[in-house]
Parts: C-alpha cells; structure tokens; sequence
C-alpha cells in the first residue's frame, strides 16, 4: 500500500490545513466527473482514503505508529463520495444534484402611457409607441460571451450548478444542497464576457412598436401586446408590452358610455321659431333640427355618431342639448317688440321650480333618459 504522505504529496510534519489543501487539490483534479479515466479513479480513491486517515487525529496517530486504519470509507465519513462533498458538494453534477439554473429567464414586463383625442377613439386609430427596453444584445446574440468564446464547466460543482454540504450532527451525517457559489447555480462560468452587454445577453435601447388601438377605448385600460417586452436575461424570451390609455378632454364634447355629449346654445328666437343647424362632430358635419318653442334642457339624440363600442362595434349616440341664450342687452325697438310679445303670449308668472336643481343637472339628466 502507498504511503499516505507521499499519494497526497505531504511531509510527515504537514499540517492539518496543508493535508487539506493538497487534498483539495488533487480532488479536484481526480475526481470521476473531472476526469473521467479508470487510472484517474483508482487514484481518486487513494487519495480520497489518505485523506480520511490522515484528517482524523486517532487514525493518523495509529498510522504513523505503524497500526492498520482500515479500508475505505473507515473513518468518521461515509466514504470517498461523502469527503469530496463534505467540501465540494456535488461537484460532478451527479443524482444527488439538482438542475443547474439557466441563464435564459424571461424578460420583464413593459409598462408606457400613451395619450389620446376622443376623436381617436371614435373609430380606433394606429400609433407607433416609443419605449426604453432591454433587447437582444447583437454582439454577443444573447450568449452572453465575448465572440470566438464560449461558458466554460465550472470545476467547483462540476455543471450541475450545486454543492452538497455534509455536516456531522447528533443524529448523524446531514446533507444539504444549495446553490454554486461559483457560478451562481448556472453550472457554467464565463471567462470572457461580452464588452457590449457586460456579460447580460442584453442591453438597453430605444425602439418603436406598432399599435392598432381599437375603437371605444377609454381612459386607464390597458392594451397587451404579448412578446413585445423587455428581452429576457442571456437572450431569454421578452416579457409582454402593456399600453395604460390616457383620453385627453375635448373642449366641445364628453362621454358617457359610447355615446357623445355636447351642449348647443340657440339664440331666444331660434327657440321660439325653430331653426336647422349644422355642427362640427368628430367624424363630420351633422345636421340638426331644433323644433319651435324647444326648452332649455331639451336634448336632441342623432342616432349612431357617437363611439363605435369596444365590444358590441355599435356606435353610440349623439345627444346634444339645449340651452337657450338670453340677450343681456336690447335697444328700445328690441324692447318694445318684446313687450308686445309677452302680451300677447301671457307668460305665466315666475316661480320657483319644484325640482331644487341647477340647469346643468337637468341636463344631465335628460340626457341619461334621452
């Protein structure tokens, strides 16, 4: 039999920490994972043995007196598997070992805000968003090495990205299993990183993407575009874009549901005589008739020229109502046909209404029963 001393590489006065470190050295040289030779393994199994006897103080104590330690695996550990892991783990990525983590991992979510004119809406519109996202690094393509490189095995957990850790307690020999430091848990390390990305697979960068925004959107939804978030780690698949919709406020009209809103003001004889009108809509001229002796708060519905429906694809309404301008000034002549006037149509006396509400409130409510 071999001299543990010399299979290790040691003087007989070595230390226990000079023991240990020649015999973390050729571990990892020898080891059946590293190298996979039946030379390689027998002597593996050699050192591995001189290893237990001369790490244990009885054993070795006996041993430099010329006593017999015993075979394999006769020391206080389990045998040459259980030391290597006591200080490597796994390291050959065997069955004991779990997966080792890809560096692929999906890409984040993508969140803009985009805002739009109710016209817009009307019928939907397309628009080209401009967002800030990680993409695909083309120096590298996502592998995440500088090119003419590649990852290498990492020689601590053998690619299987885990170490097992052994600890004596009182119910024995426990083993536990937690990441590579190493490598992180890849299984794999990278000697030469990509300039570009800095070893990601991605970088960050500005780009346009299409956007057909349906009719009847409103305010906070949010459109999906799967795919078309941020490139994932290593060029690992994107995330998904979301859209949050903003309606600015138009001047003339607002909405209620899938119809539009408007107010129109007539002059006093217009409402007493009656007139046809035209008015500017979102998506064109529309004609109005406004009836002799209309009131204000009156609501006139102009059927589907309101907003297509996100859902149904029916448009909504045009309401509009009406209000009735007073002048504020008139001449004596102005006057004068006035008072003709209220003589000969006998206005009822003012009074106060039986409905304690304001004008715009009526409206308002004429317009949800219109």
């Amino acid at each position: 039999m071999a001299d543990h001393y010399e299979v290790l590489g040691v003087s007989r006065e070595a230390s226990d920490d000079e023991i240990k470190k020649a015999y973390r050295k050729l571990a990892r040289k020898l080891h059946p994972d590293v190298n996979p030779t039946e030379e390689a393994a027998e002597q593996f199994k050699s050192v591995t043995h001189a290893y237990e006897v001369l790490s244990d103080p009885e054993q070795r104590r006996r041993y430099d007196m010329g006593g017999d330690t015993g075979g394999f695996g006769g020391g206080g550990f389990g045998g040459f598997g259980d030391v290597f892991e006591a200080f490597f783990g796994a390291a050959g990525g065997g069955s004991r070992a779990g997966r080792p983590r890809s560096r692929r991992e999906r890409g984040e979510d993508a969140l803009v805000r985009l805002s739009l004119e109710l016209g817009d809406v009307v019928f939907g519109t397309h628009r080209e968003v401009e967002i800030d996202t990680a993409v695909l690094c083309e120096t590298c393509n996502g592998s995440c090495c500088q090119p003419g490189t590649e990852p290498e095995r990492c020689d601590i957990c053998g690619g299987s990205g885990h170490v097992q850790r052994q600890v004596r307690s009182l119910l024995g020999n426990v083993v536990t299993q937690q990441p590579c430091g190493s490598c992180q848990g890849y299984g794999t390390r990278i000697p030469h990183p990509c300039t570009a990305c800095q070893g990601q697979g991605r970088v960050r960068s500005r780009r346009t993407v299409g956007l057909d925004i349906p009719a009847g959107v409103e305010t906070g939804l949010r459109l999906q575009l799967p795919g078309s978030g941020e490139v994932g780690p290593a060029g690992g698949p994107n995330g998904d874009l979301y859209v949050e919709v903003h309606v600015e406020p138009h001047p003339v009209f607002s909405r209620e549901g899938d119809d539009l809103l408007a107010t129109l003001e007539v002059s006093m004889t217009d409402a007493i005589l009656g007139t046809e009108t035209s008015i500017d809509g979102l998506d064109g001229a529309v004609d109005l008739e406004v009836r002799a002796g209309v009131q204000s708060g009156d609501v006139l519905k102009i059927g589907e020229r309101g907003i297509t429906g996100l859902r149904s694809k029916r448009r909504g309404d045009l309401r509009v109502a009406i209000q009735v301008v007073t002048p504020t000034k008139v001449d004596g002549r102005t006057r004068q046909l006035v008072e003709e006037l209220a003589q000969r149509t006998k206005a009822p006396e003012p009074r106060l209404s039986e409905h304690p509400q304001g004008l715009f409130s009526k409206i308002r409510d004429k317009f949800r029963g219109a």
